[in-house]
């Protein structure tokens, strides 16, 4: 999966951006607090 769509998918689900971290994004759903990271690497 491509880091766009993966993006799309959790702002779909209701998921908000936590951080910027230096390789990773941390996502956050505010309803479960589950925390998903994105890398921006290849």
């Amino acid at each position: 999966m491509k880091r766009k769509d993966l993006v799309k998918q959790l702002t779909a689900e209701g998921c908000v951006l936590l951080r910027h971290g230096s390789r990773h994004d941390v996502y956050v759903n505010p309803k479960n607090g589950m925390k998903q990271p994105v890398p921006r690497h290849s």
